[in-house]
């Protein structure tokens, strides 16, 4: 008899994928049919990244989405994966996730990270001018902290002035990266860090440890990690691999900068690669973990050890949307969610 797997916890990240032959209203009614099951199935929380000008992901305003998910699930926690807070005000998001928070106690997220979801022409159009990336971040960062928790410095530009709603608790406060510098920040400032292993599949083990042995009390007592990863999972070895080679060729287009759909399983079955693709292919592969329930469970347990991982947080992008619900419902299976 084999033994049962360890406990889990899994969390959703969903960019609100738009599949070759759908439209936006697909893939954001497709985002709450996932919420809803997410919910249903035992998953931690439902994170919603932002992006902007781009064909094959259409959610530009994760806080107005969440208010969606929020009313139409129960329990899970609702959250931005991230918001991309050097476009705004802190003060301006502080009051969003207030509101969210209110709305929904004790099941919000703030998840804030610095890239800029899109191309840089389209970040200075969102921005109305130059995109700052690093500069002003941890000043947000740590102003939003303050404005969460309402300690504002006596010095600060805020300080006086009422941040509503009014309420007796807050959203917890992430910082999301793939490099050293988000968990340093998140370590300095005493916040929870989600590393992206689906961007950066080498040194996330490295800077996750670095940022347990450097945190400082903060807005947290102590250190919280997860691990960001791309997943997925299918019934078959060969249905795993089919769905894998759409995924190929979306890692191609964002390669060649090619501005396009989610590809379908039509074009991943049409689809002969060069060399060079070949060669792409096999240095993105790494940043997804693909396979059957057995195959995907055992390397997703390694790599939460690997990590000292909390948490893991699953982002999964397919060629169809039902295989995109298949993976989630076969991990919660594996994992014994629900139990």
């Amino acid at each position: 008899m084999s033994q049962p797997r360890p406990k889990l916890r899994l969390s959703v990240l969903d960019q609100s994928p738009v599949i070759a032959g759908h439209t936006a209203r697909d893939a954001v009614a497709a985002t709450v049919e996932l919420a809803q099951m997410a919910d249903d199935l035992g998953y931690t929380r439902y994170w919603c990244a932002e992006h902007h000008g781009l064909q094959g992901v259409c959610n530009p305003a994760p806080e107005v989405m969440l208010a969606r998910l929020g009313s139409a699930t129960k329990r899970i926690r609702v959250g931005s994966g991230g918001v991309m807070l050097p476009y705004y005000s802190p003060f301006k998001v502080a009051e969003q996730f207030r509101m969210l928070e209110a709305l929904f106690p004790n099941r919000v997220d703030l998840g804030v990270g610095r890239a800029p979801g899109g191309d840089m022409r389209t970040a200075q159009a969102v921005a109305m001018g130059q995109y700052n990336r690093g500069d002003q971040f941890p000043q947000q960062v740590q102003d939003l902290a303050w404005l969460l928790r309402g300690e504002v410095p006596p010095d600060h530009l805020a300080e006086g002035v009422l941040l509503q709603p009014v309420i007796d608790t807050k959203p917890e406060l992430w910082v999301l990266g793939s490099s050293d510098f988000g968990g340093a920040l998140a370590a300095r400032l005493g916040l929870r860090f989600a590393f992206a292993h689906f961007i950066n599949a080498h040194s996330g083990h490295l800077v996750t440890q670095q940022y347990r042995e450097a945190f400082e009390s903060g807005y947290e007592d102590k250190p919280y990690s997860a691990a960001a990863i791309f997943v997925i999972c299918a019934d078959t070895e060969q249905e795993a691999a089919t769905l894998e080679r759409a995924v190929d060729i979306r890692r191609l287009q964002m390669a060649y900068g090619v501005n396009a759909p989610i590809p379908s399983l039509a074009q991943a079955a049409d689809f002969t690669p060069t060399e060079r693709d070949r060669m792409i292919i096999e240095r993105e592969r790494p940043r997804t973990i693909c396979g059957t329930p057995e195959q995907v469970a055992e390397r997703m347990l390694a790599l939460k050890d690997r990590f000292a991982a909390d948490e893991l947080v699953v982002l999964s992008v397919t060629a169809s949307y039902k295989a995109r619900l298949r993976t989630y419902q076969l991990l919660a299976e594996a994992f014994d969610l629900a139990a």
